[in-house]
């Protein structure tokens, strides 16, 4: 427990209704991917929102990021994958932050995964592309 604080005492313990969820908004990195090779050679910007399903109850009463996750940690994994790996496929950039989240964060239940390509290589205009996946930690004994 922080040295600071007691915790929310002396209000009574609340009812979990359900999992509780942090979300992590428009990070924004650089990244080589794409099917043609100039984008993964040049590079360009990409958005990622994270929305993650997480028992929070014990951080929120304790006032411990131990019980928790440091968002800041999750930012840079992100990050490492984005800004080091190459795939041409927005799908499979997608996939593999998921399948890094769920690997890597084991107090995260469930993931969403949304990452946007703000400037295809298209001569349309829109404000990019955006592939959202939903990942779910598998139980023991179940398939993918």
């Amino acid at each position: 427990m922080n040295q600071n604080h007691q915790g929310i005492a002396p209000y009574p313990k609340t009812k979990v209704v359900g999992l509780d969820r942090m979300k992590l908004d428009r990070m924004s990195f650089y990244g080589k991917h794409g099917v043609f090779e100039e984008e993964r050679v040049l590079g360009q910007r990409w958005f990622v929102d994270l929305d993650l399903q997480i028992d929070m109850q014990s951080a929120g009463l304790d006032d411990d990021l131990n019980q928790s996750i440091n968002y800041a940690e999750l930012h840079a994994a992100v990050k490492r994958i984005i800004e080091q790996e190459s795939f041409q496929l927005v799908e499979t950039l997608t996939e593999r932050i998921a399948s890094m989240l769920l690997h890597d964060f084991h107090r995260i239940n469930e993931a969403t995964v949304r990452v946007t390509k703000p400037n295809p290589p298209f001569d349309i205009h829109f404000a990019g592309v955006t592939i959202e996946m939903t990942r779910r930690r598998s139980t023991e004994g179940e398939g993918c």
